[in-house]
C-alpha cells in the first residue's frame, strides 16, 4: 500500500526505517497544543536522542505541503540553535505560523554537518508539468542557498532517460524514483544535502511533499514515444550532407536569425509558421547568396521539434562562407566554428562577433592568427581574408554598395501597401499580398540591411580593436545614430495621440504573435496619455578627430578596403540605421496581416485565442482556392492546438550537441551581453507593470522592437532573456546610453527577474542580486 503525504515531520517519520537510497536526521516533533500544555516535556530529551546540537527547529504547519498549495518557503525555520536559544527559536517558528493551530507541529532535527552539496529535486518539471527528473543544486554547504532563491545548477532528465546523470547526482535520481514509488507516482518534490563522511558522501532528505501541478502530466511512455522520434530527428541532421560543409551539426535557439529572441522558445503556429514564411524558410538564403556568400537556397534554416524551433548551426556557418573560397578550405572552416561553438557553448549568442569570420574587419589579420592554432596554414588565412575583402567591399562599396539597393525596396514596399490598402481587393487578397510584398520589398531588403548593419558594427567594432577609437568613442558613434526607436521617443513627447498612433500604431511588442495587441488597438496599455514624457536629449552628432580621421585613410587603403574615411562612416551610420527602418515598414505589412486574419476568422466565428494555433498556410490556401473556409481554418486550428499542447510537454537545451540531449541535460549559464559601460541600482519590475517603470530595471523575454514604447517611461536598465549582442535592443540601449544585459538565457533570466532589486554593472559585466 501507498504511503500518503501527512506533514513536513509526518511524512519524514513514515519514511524513516523504510527509505534506503537516503538517510533521515533523527526527528522531535511535538504540537502547538502539546507545546502550550507543557513545553519542558516537548524539550526534555532533545539533547539525548538528537545529540548536543546545533539543531535546527523547522516547521511544520498544517498549512504547508499540501496537495493543492505548497506554501513554500512561508513559514521559519531556524538553524544552527544551541539549547539556550532553543526555546525561544520554538516560539519564534509558532508565532510565524500567525494564528496557530492546535495541531500544528513544530519539528526539531539535527544540524549537518560537513555539507558538501544540496538542493531541491523534482519528479516532474514544474513548468512543463511532464515527467522529467529535474534536479537544482549547489556545491558548498549552504543549504538554504538553492531554495532561497540564489539559484545553482540545474540538471533535467526524462522519466526514462538512459543517459546518465553526473555521478554526484545519481543517488538524487535514484530517490527521486524510490519516492515515486512509496508514494504511488504522486508527483513530489523533495530537499536534500549530501555531507562528507568517513565512508564517503551521504545522501540525506531533509523534505518530501506533493508537487502541485496545474494540470495532469502525461504518460511517461509517451513522453519517451515523442523524445525518440525527436532522437531520431537529430541524429538525421548530425550526418555529412552532400550539398553541405562540415561533418555534423548542432542546433540553437540563438545563432543567426534567432528564434528564442524574435518569437520565442515556444511560440504559437501562426507565430511559427509567419516567421518560415518571411524569414527562415527561403529568404534568409537568398539574402546571404545576393550578398556574396554560398549559394544555400532551398535549405530551411529552422527546423522544429514538436514546434520548438532551432537553428541548424551547420547550415548557419555555411552561409557566412563567401562564394569564392575554395571547397575544401570551406569544409575545414565550417568543422573548426561547429567545434569551437561545442568547446564554448555559451557563444551561441555571439557567433558571428567570436566565431564566424564573415566580413572583413581592420583587424581581421590578428584575429585570424586562431586559425592558425588550429592547422590553417598562413596561405590559408591570406585566401579567407582575401574572400572576405572582396565580398566585404561589395557591401561597403560608397556609390554600388549592395545595400543601397535594398534601402531602395523598402519604399517600393510601403508605395505598394498604400495602393493595396486602398483598393477594393478583399481581406484575403490583402492578406496574401501583404505576406507577399513583406517577403520581396520587406524582410529580403531587411536580410541584405540587416547584414550590412551587422558589418558595420563589425567595422566599429574593430576601430576599438586597433587603437583608433576608446571605448567612449565607440559608444558616442553608438549614441549617435538615429534610430527609428529615437524618433519614437521624440514623437511621443511632442505628438498628439492620433497622430503618433497613424505613425507607430502597427507596432506590437511579439511582432508575429496575434495575441499581442497593437499600439492602436490598446494604447492605453502601453502610454501613460495623461502626461507627456520629457523631451529625450537631443542626438549629438559623431565628430572624428583629424588625427583619427588620417589613422582610418592609412587603415583603409593598407588593407584594401574601396570606401574613403567619410564613406565608411557613412556606411556605419547607415547601416545601423537603416535595419531599423526596415524592420519598421516591414512589420507594418506583417501587422496588418494579422489584424486582416483577425478580421476574416472573426467572420467564421474564430477568436484571436483561436486563431493564433492556425497555421499561415490556411490562409494561403483560401486565397487560391474554392472551399469551405470554416472548415480550412477548423482543421488548421485543431491540429495547431494538439501540436502546442505537446511543444508545452517539451523542455530541450538552449543548444542541442548530440542526439541524446533531447533526454537529458544540465541548463547551462549564458555569457550575457553587456550594453554600455554603465551601472545602475534599482527595483526590479516586469514590462507589465507600467504604473512602476520609472527607475526601475525592467525584465522582458526578448529583444522585440515592439517592447520600444518601455523607452517613453525613463528606466534605469533593461534585461532581457533572449538578444544578441546586435540585436535590436541592444542597439537601442547603446543609443540611449541605457545599461542593459541583453540575452541572459533562460536560468540567469528567472533568477534575475525574480530578484526584488538588483545592481548591473555593464562595464565589470557582473549583476549582483540586491533583495
Amino acid at each position: 500500500m501507498a504511503l500518503a503525504f501527512t506533514t513536513k515531520a509526518g511524512t519524514l517519520a513514515a519514511l524513516q526505517g523504510v527509505l534506503k537510497t537516503a538517510r533521515i536526521a533523527p526527528l522531535r516533533v511535538f504540537t502547538v497544543a502539546q507545546w502550550q500544555a507543557d513545553r519542558s516535556v516537548c524539550l526534555s530529551g532533545v539533547a539525548g536522542s538528537l545529540g548536543a546540537g546545533p539543531w535546527i527547529v523547522r516547521s511544520s504547519c498544517g498549512r504547508e505541503d499540501r496537495a493543492t498549495f505548497s506554501n513554500a518557503g512561508v513559514f521559519l525555520s531556524i538553524p544552527n540553535v544551541q539549547a539556550a536559544g532553543l526555546e525561544p527559536a520554538v516560539e519564534q517558528v509558532i508565532a510565524a505560523y500567525g494564528e496557530a493551530q492546535t495541531t500544528d507541529e513544530v519539528l526539531i532535527q539535527p544540524m549537518l554537518t560537513q555539507v558538501v552539496r544540496s538542493g531541491v529535486a523534482f519528479s516532474h518539471d514544474p513548468n512543463t508539468c511532464a515527467p522529467y527528473r529535474v534536479v537544482n543544486w549547489s556545491e558548498g554547504g549552504d543549504t538554504a542557498a538553492v531554495t532561497g532563491g540564489m539559484g545553482g545548477r540545474v540538471w533535467q532528465q526524462a522519466a526514462s532517460s538512459a543517459v546518465p546523470p553526473a555521478p554526484t547526482l545519481a543517488t538524487v535520481v535514484a530517490l527521486l524514483d524510490e519516492l515515486l514509488a512509496l508514494f504511488g507516482n504522486v508527483p513530489l518534490d523533495c530537499e536534500f544535502a549530501v555531507t562528507r563522511e568517513a565512508e564517503g558522501d551521504v545522501l540525506w532528505l531533509l523534505q518530501a511533499r506533493p508537487l502541485v501541478l496545474s494540470r495532469v502530466p502525461e504518460p511517461e511512455a509517451v513522453q519517451a514515444a515523442r523524445l525518440e522520434s525527436m532522437q531520431r530527428k537529430v541524429a538525421r541532421g548530425m550526418q555529412p550532407h552532400p550539398f553541405l560543409m562540415g561533418h555534423r551539426t548542432v542546433y540553437g535557439v540563438m545563432p543567426d536569425w534567432n528564434p528564442a529572441e524574435i518569437v520565442g522558445i515556444r511560440p504559437k503556429p501562426l507565430a511559427l509558421s509567419l516567421y518560415r514564411e518571411l524569414i527562415t524558410d527561403a529568404i534568409w538564403a537568398y539574402q546571404r547568396h545576393n550578398y556574396g556568400y554560398r549559394n544555400l537556397r532551398s535549405f530551411p534554416l529552422m527546423p522544429h521539434f514538436f514546434g520548438l524551433p532551432y537553428i541548424d548551426v551547420r547550415l548557419s556557418f555555411n552561409s557566412f562562407i563567401p562564394a569564392d573560397l575554395d571547397e575544401g578550405l570551406a569544409g575545414r572552416l565550417v568543422d573548426h566554428y561547429i567545434d569551437r561553438l561545442l568547446t564554448e557553448p555559451t557563444l551561441h549568442d555571439k557567433v558571428e562577433f567570436e566565431i564566424v569570420f564573415s566580413c572583413y574587419t581592420l583587424d581581421l589579420p590578428q584575429r585570424l592568427e586562431r586559425l592558425a592554432e588550429a592547422g590553417f596554414s598562413k596561405h590559408e588565412r591570406e585566401a579567407i581574408a582575401h574572400s572576405l575583402r572582396n565580398l566585404t567591399n561589395r557591401i561597403v562599396h560608397p556609390k554600388e554598395g549592395l545595400w543601397r539597393g535594398d534601402a531602395a525596396k523598402i519604399d517600393t514596399l510601403n508605395v505598394r501597401r498604400e495602393e493595396l490598402l486602398a483598393s477594393s481587393a478583399d481581406p484575403l487578397e490583402r492578406i496574401y499580398w501583404l505576406l507577399e510584398d513583406a517577403k520581396r520589398y520587406g524582410t529580403l531588403p531587411f536580410a541584405g540591411l540587416a547584414r550590412a548593419g551587422f558589418v558595420a558594427v563589425q567595422m566599429l567594432k574593430s576601430l576599438a580593436s586597433v587603437g583608433v577609437f576608446s571605448q567612449v568613442d565607440y559608444d558616442a558613434f553608438i549614441g549617435g545614430v538615429s534610430t527609428v526607436s529615437g524618433q519614437l521617443a521624440r514623437d511621443r513627447a511632442t505628438l498628439d495621440k492620433a497622430t503618433f498612433l497613424a505613425r507607430y500604431g502597427h507596432l506590437r511588442p511579439g511582432t508575429y504573435d496575434i495575441l499581442s495587441p497593437r499600439y492602436d488597438e490598446a494604447p492605453e496599455l502601453y502610454f501613460d496619455w495623461n502626461q507627456r514624457p520629457p523631451l529625450p536629449a537631443p542626438v549629438k552628432p559623431f565628430a572624428l578627430t583629424l588625427s583619427q580621421m588620417r589613422e582610418v585613410v592609412k587603415l583603409l587603403e593598407a588593407h584594401g578596403l574601396q570606401p574613403d574615411a567619410v564613406g565608411l562612416f557613412d556606411f556605419m551610420q547607415a547601416g545601423i540605421e537603416l535595419r531599423e527602418l526596415a524592420k519598421f515598414h516591414f512589420t507594418r505589412n506583417l501587422s496588418d496581416a494579422l489584424a486582416l486574419i483577425t478580421e476574416v476568422g472573426g467572420q467564421y466565428g474564430f477568436s484571436r485565442e483561436d486563431l493564433a494555433y492556425c497555421e499561415i498556410a490556411a490562409f494561403k490556401e483560401l486565397h487560391v482556392a474554392a472551399t469551405d473556409p470554416k472548415d480550412v481554418l477548423l482543421r488548421s486550428i485543431e491540429q495547431g492546438k494538439a501540436r502546442y499542447a505537446e511543444a508545452l510537454k517539451i523542455s530541450l537545451p538552449p543548444l542541442i550537441a548530440k542526439p541524446e540531449d533531447v533526454w537529458a541535460f544540465e541548463w547551462p549559464e549564458t555569457a550575457p551581453n553587456f550594453i554600455t559601460q554603465k551601472q545602475a541600482t534599482a527595483p526590479v519590475v516586469g514590462c507589465d507593470a507600467r504604473k512602476r517603470l520609472a527607475g526601475a530595471i525592467v525584465c522582458i523575454p526578448n529583444a522585440d522592437p515592439g517592447f520600444d514604447w518601455l523607452f517613453a517611461y525613463p528606466v534605469a536598465g533593461l534585461i532581457t532573456a533572449w538578444g544578441g549582442a546586435n540585436s535590436h535592443m541592444a542597439i537601442r540601449a547603446g543609443e540611449l546610453g541605457l545599461p542593459a544585459v541583453i540575452g541572459a538565457g533562460e536560468v540567469l533570466y528567472r533568477r534575475w527577474s525574480a530578484a526584488q532589486r538588483l545592481h548591473l554593472d555593464c562595464a565589470g559585466r557582473r549583476v549582483e542580486v540586491l533583495a
